[in-house]
């Protein structure tokens, strides 16, 4: 038995992984535990459950390995600095103490965090260092179904690179060209992620889901930002950015472009103008994505597609790529941000270092993303009492049949059951529920319960058997990185009157049979659920479906803004008890609001940092 460990940290999403003889066994991000969003903390916690649930000593793992090599990053520093000198000096100035004291003898840091985890781990001979694309790209490619495929990465910027390209055939994967900082499309979606208000490496996927609000208008001033070549390369004109150099995304000259100041969360309000920017970056971000995909898919004639870094979670450029039927096949990493680098960085060194063989499993290796926690019913009773929670528990019949009913009268249920997801999306294993048909829903959820912005849509989970009666998709969306439009027949055509309605006034309108799960645009960002996978929230969905003739529910992250995934039964009855959820069902244990002590309520609507 030989086994690997693989670890990312230091920047955002830092994670663990473990690998046993080349098979993905637990993974799971640092901020489930420390329940700090995005920790980017040396991730003791994830380490000790991914040793644990392998049942692994450290001192028996046979190597580590970290997602990237801190002596590169530390040379595009010091190159960005002397580049751009003296513009960058106060960013430089900030930067060197931490990167001389710690990040830049990462291999003694890791070795004397590594050895409280096990004292009989004496030697650091074992610990290696992969490149930050090379783990993107591995993390796409090894667990994906192919034997063969172009793999895609795009990020903010690794060490140099910020997108890659890159061929897997069976165990091998070679990286055959990059683009290098500071040309990136992820710090140019980054940017006016900022530019409009919110936290950049966190809050891109908001600028995505204001988009369908608003229309392209500004295409045209972003094009000159960026020199976009035909085959989907890129420069971007770093006179109008301070990443490189600076404190803050975008400088006075990207202002007066397009005419006002970046937008203060804490005071200003979401305008016409930010939905039009939003609009505008994702189209160009997509033209981008699909021009960088024909080119590949012509200069290499390979039919399969992977993705993998940060850019692949804009769910919506994904679906774009596919509608345009470039690649016959695309897989996806769900874990496609730098948390997913740790797996990346073990599958790198099990199969192109140590040239162990691949098997290719079709429906892919990463277990529906359920890599994390999971607890007994026991455990989950003991911590539901030391709690002070009042439930019932049922048989499994009784608990779907219950479940299933309380949702088809519109009630938002808190549901925790199996593996914590791997990644940044609720899969079916800590999501929050509800009832898709209700034109309520959406906004109820979002404002009671997930104390956050109202324009935020949530995704449906549809069984796959189902899938193409709903929507205009025929493709195993598993992981909710897939964005496609609701079937024809399933829309609700707006009126005259409604068409002329601007941004935040389209809300309301109901769109189609599901109007909940449906965005302005009419389309949804789908989850589709199989026996296989998740055995217990496809019979949920199925019994849904008998009562209502509708085989999608509301699929949402069990959190409220700000705060991680829940990880323990602790976590789901504070989270439930801080917000607006009717119905808690976690193991065979269901808990309804009204039948819980008043005094243990809490206020969950200020708790967390603002993401």
């Amino acid at each position: 038995m030989r086994s690997i460990l693989g670890i990312s940290a230091f920047y955002h999403d830092s994670a663990a992984c473990i690998l046993v003889d080349g098979k993905i066994i637990a993974a799971a991000q640092e901020e489930r535990f420390t329940r700090k969003k995005h920790d980017p903390n040396y991730p003791i916690n994830a380490i000790d459950f991914v040793l644990k649930y392998a049942n692994i000593k450290l001192s028996e793992v046979d190597q580590i390995v970290f997602f990237e090599k801190p002596f590169l990053k530390f040379e595009r520093l010091l190159e960005t600095y002397v580049a751009f000198a003296p513009k960058g000096f106060v960013s430089f100035a900030k930067a060197m103490p931490i990167w001389i004291k710690e990040k830049l003898f990462q291999k003694n840091l890791l070795f004397n965090k590594l050895k409280k985890h096990d004292p009989n781990y004496k030697s650091d001979e074992n610990i290696f260092f992969s490149d930050h694309h090379l783990s993107h790209a591995a993390s796409a490619f090894f667990p994906s179904p192919f034997d063969e495929a172009i793999v895609l990465t795009a990020d903010g910027v690794g060490e140099w690179a910020t997108t890659t390209v890159a061929i897997g055939k069976n165990e091998n994967l070679e990286i055959k060209k990059e683009i290098h900082f500071p040309h990136s499309i992820g710090l140019l979606y980054s940017a006016f992620t900022y530019y409009t208000g919110f936290k950049v490496n966190s809050g891109e996927y908001k600028l995505m889901g204001l988009a369908p609000y608003g229309e392209p208008i500004y295409e045209d001033r972003i094009k000159q930002l960026v020199d976009l070549k035909d085959d989907g390369t890129f420069r971007l004109d770093q006179t109008y950015f301070n990443y490189a150099t600076g404190l803050t995304m975008t400088n006075k000259k990207f202002n007066n472009l397009f005419g006002q100041k970046p937008r203060n969360p804490n005071k200003d309000k979401i305008t016409q103008f930010h939905m039009d920017i939003a609009a505008s970056i994702q189209k160009v971000t997509e033209e981008i994505m699909i021009n960088l995909a024909k080119s590949i898919r012509k200069e290499y004639g390979i039919k399969n597609l992977c993705l993998a870094g940060g850019v692949a979670l804009n769910c919506v450029a994904n679906g774009k790529i596919l509608k345009e039927k470039i690649f016959d096949h695309i897989w996806i990493q769900p874990a496609a941000g730098d948390a997913g680098g740790s797996l990346g960085a073990a599958l790198a060194l099990w199969h192109i270092d140590q040239g162990n063989k691949r098997l290719v499993n079709l429906n892919d290796d990463m277990k529906g993303s359920y890599l994390g926690t999971e607890f007994s019913q026991d455990e989950i009773e003991k911590e539901l009492r030391t709690a002070g929670a009042n439930f019932q528990t049922l048989k499994y019949d009784e608990l779907i049949d219950k479940t299933a009913n309380l949702l088809s009268n519109e009630k938002a249920i808190g549901w925790f059951q199996g593996r914590m997801e791997f990644g940044p999306r609720a899969l079916g294993g800590r999501s929050i529920l509800g009832d898709p048909r209700s034109d309520k829903m959406q906004k109820n959820l979002n404002l009671k319960v997930k104390y956050r912005e109202n324009f935020r849509p949530f995704a449906p989970s549809v069984l796959r058997d189902d899938l193409s009666n709903w929507f205009d998709l025929n493709l195993d969306s598993p992981y909710m990185l897939l964005v496609a439009n609701i079937n024809s027949d399933k829309i609700i055509h707006m009126t005259n009157d409604q068409k002329k309605l601007f941004g935040i006034d389209k809300l309301n309108i109901k769109r189609s049979d599901i109007p909940a799960v449906t965005h302005v645009d009419y389309s949804a960002r789908i989850q589709t659920v199989t026996q296989k996978t998740n055995s217990r929230y496809y019979d949920l969905i199925a019994r849904f479906k008998e009562l209502t003739g509708c085989p999608v529910i509301i699929n949402t992250s069990f959190n409220v803004r700000g705060e991680p995934l829940v990880n323990s039964p602790t976590d789901a009855y504070n989270c439930f008890m801080g917000t607006e959820l009717d119905y808690l069902v976690i193991g065979n244990c269901i808990l309804d609001k009204s039948q819980q002590d008043p005094n243990l309520k809490k206020d969950y609507s200020k708790e967390f940092e603002l993401d």
